[in-house]
């Protein structure tokens, strides 16, 4: 089977649950919130406004 596209590197919450996901082939992170029936994600914005992307070839497998 291959490996998972998405690894989860954090999350917080029961109820309404916030979670940072990466995408392993891309490096991008994304935020993702669920609360009730209702949830969203987004990608991880730095400081600068554009997408936090971490280096795939230092990535923990």
């Amino acid at each position: 089977m291959a490996e998972e596209r998405f690894k989860k590197i954090y999350t917080q919450g029961k109820l309404n649950i916030t979670e940072i996901l990466v995408d392993q082939e891309t490096g991008v992170h994304y935020v993702f919130h669920l609360s009730g029936y209702a949830g969203g994600m987004t990608p991880l914005l730095d400081k600068d406004g554009k997408p936090y992307i971490q280096d795939v070839d230092k990535m923990d497998s």
